[in-house]
């Protein structure tokens, strides 16, 4: 698989949008076209790994419940390729028909860069890939890179060190973490992180999100717990 490019316009941007349902993907596609992108689809898991192949979107929407190829293998595909070409992620939403959280972990954890249960509204779906899309796109060179202690997070280059060593994070993760060093020391509630990084009224589900973002953030950050700290009761900080 080529190094994807995350740099492309979202106004321009192809979307590939993969369900085994025709009707989710005939509205879904309507929609994503009525707001400017292109669209192609695919049915399953097998026809979606050759579309990212051949079209090579700049943002994938996919559904976990496929038929052959489930949609974890897909997204476990994509993220190994993403690995083995140290190119830029390629942004995926992953859609499931189940709300239980254990679909959304596994797929958070995965590399999904934001995650929506059905039935969804076609609008909100369109509202979290422009979302996506602005956040994958790099930033301008310019900008100074924030510091906590060991930790760098450059926004500019998207890059992320401990101690000089990188840190590979998905676009979501590092949204988050930049947002965070920005304010070393604030306190955010989940609702103000949702508001603030995912451009998304909070309800319990997606604050749960904020949540297992959190999680992987400290998971993979060397000393995460001591540099990600919870205020019980208020939210999470970033320690300078």
């Amino acid at each position: 698989m080529t190094a994807w490019s995350a740099g492309a316009a979202v106004a321009s941007s192809t979307v590939l949008v993969v369900d085994d349902d025709e009707r989710v993907r005939t509205l879904v596609s309507w929609q994503l076209e009525a707001d400017g992108f292109a669209v192609v689809t695919a049915p399953d898991g097998a026809a979606a790994l050759d579309r990212i192949a051949s079209a090579r979107p700049d943002l994938v929407v996919l559904d976990l419940s496929l038929p052959g190829v489930g949609g974890l293998d897909v997204l476990r595909r994509v993220r190994r390729d993403d690995a083995a070409t140290g190119g830029a992620a390629l942004p995926v939403i992953v859609l499931s028909g189940r709300s239980g959280e254990t679909d959304r972990i596994v797929g958070l954890d995965l590399g999904a860069d934001d995650y929506l249960v059905k039935p969804f509204s076609p609008g909100e779906l369109a509202a979290r890939v422009r979302s996506v899309l602005r956040r994958s796109a790099p930033v301008r060179p310019g900008g100074a890179a924030a510091r906590a202690g060991g930790l760098r997070v450059d926004e500019p280059t998207r890059e992320v060190t401990v101690d000089g060593d990188p840190v590979e994070l998905t676009a979501r993760e590092f949204d988050l973490l930049a947002f965070l060093a920005r304010h070393p020391r604030q306190v955010f509630s989940r609702a103000q992180l949702l508001e603030q990084v995912w451009d998304a009224a909070p309800d319990w589900r997606s604050e749960a999100t904020v949540t297992e973002h959190v999680h992987r953030l400290r998971h993979k950050l060397p000393g995460g717990d001591r540099i990600l700290r919870t205020v019980r009761g208020v939210g999470y900080r970033l320690e300078s």
